[in-house]
């Protein structure tokens, strides 16, 4: 069953592809049928250059939805780590 649940979201960052570092201007996020991880579902991350850029300026993660919980629980806990804190982050 296809959940076609997804979102779009601005972020600022950098992503290595084939042609070298590149900026990111959107995460793509979205649950449903992987192109290639071995699971029948997968939380799936698209990080693009921008909704314009060139295809092939985009990094693609597909998760199994226990690992993508863990990596979600471990961004959330070095975010909220003091050390991080301190540096006046947001």
């Amino acid at each position: 069953m296809c959940t076609y649940l997804t979102s779009t979201e601005k972020v600022a960052g950098t992503g290595l592809g084939a042609q070298g570092w590149f900026a990111i201007e959107e995460a793509v996020v979205y649950f449903d049928h992987p192109q290639e991880a071995l699971v029948e579902h997968a939380l799936c991350i698209d990080f693009r250059a921008g909704s314009r850029a060139d295809p092939s300026e985009r990094v693609a993660v597909e998760l199994d939805a226990g690992s993508a919980r863990r990596l979600a629980e471990s961004i959330l806990a070095t975010l909220a780590h003091d050390e991080v804190k301190a540096l006046g982050v947001d």
